[in-house]
């Protein structure tokens, strides 16, 4: 194995934010610590958000009463910032609001302000915390017996899904955490059920992404007419990019380490 990380991605605040970082701390059974902390919970009141925001059995198969970029894909034109424990809200790099994570009434006020920007999403919108158990699609998923998980792209498989279908395939479609090099296009389908290790860190491979509608968005867009979901079915017969990784270690990784 020659692979290498090219990129480190992050998303905050589940579907809507997306970010790079150079190094990440990772948490065993957890997966990279910041990822995917927040969500908005839809169609539920407060209580039932909580019991949703801290159960794994609450969540299970539960897709419609979380915010999606497939059941809202207006919000790929916006993005989260967080540090030290302030949420901003931007669009086109521009800040609309910022938020303390800690006051309900400020995470209120970024529901309010999403409802206020886009008239197809409707109240009640709740904004959900939960360092420990994120909103990872396997926490949601009932057809996984993991929930925590750690996701990995290998840029090869993308190009070579690129060169196929003679159109351009940005990386973000597929919102990756990991983005490696250095080895031939789908060879990580082939270390389903292996162990890897990066920087002293183990990992399990635990399967192949099952993709949906939202690698059709183009990055920062709510333009959806490229429909790469059935362009992969139609050039490899799956509709897979990608593989999910369980951190079985706690500690750090950083663009340029190597996979062993």
């Amino acid at each position: 194995m020659s692979a290498t990380i090219s990129s480190i991605n992050y998303c905050p605040v589940k579907s809507v934010s997306f970010q790079s970082i150079d190094r990440c701390e990772i948490k065993k059974n957890i997966g990279i610590v910041g990822d995917r902390i927040f969500a908005f919970a839809k169609d539920l009141n407060f209580d039932q958000a909580k019991l949703f925001e801290k159960s794994p059995d609450k969540r299970k198969g539960k897709w419609n009463k979380v915010l999606t970029l497939k059941n809202s894909p207006v919000l790929n034109k916006y993005n989260f910032e967080f540090k030290d424990e302030k949420l901003t809200l931007t669009l086109k790099n521009k800040e609309i609001l910022t938020i303390d994570i800690n006051q309900l009434s400020d995470r209120q006020a970024v529901s309010n302000k999403i409802t206020e920007l886009e008239g197809s999403l409707k109240q009640p919108i709740v904004l959900m915390d939960n360092r420990d158990l994120p909103f990872f699609d396997t926490s949601i998923s009932n057809k996984v017996d993991f929930i925590n998980s750690v996701s990995l792209l290998n840029i090869q498989s993308i190009n070579d899904f690129q060169q196929k279908i003679d159109k351009k395939v940005e990386i973000s479609r597929f919102r990756g955490n990991i983005c490696i090099d250095g080895i031939k296009p789908w060879e990580e389908r082939e270390w389903i059920g292996k162990i890897i290790k990066i920087n002293n860190v183990s990992f399990k491979v635990e399967k192949n992404i099952p993709r949906c509608v939202a690698i059709n968005l183009k990055p920062t867009t709510d333009d959806n007419s490229l429909n790469l979901l059935q362009l992969l079915k139609k050039t490899y017969d799956h509709f897979e990019m990608g593989i999910y990784l369980t951190a079985l270690d706690d500690g750090e990784i950083g663009v340029g380490n190597k996979l062993i």
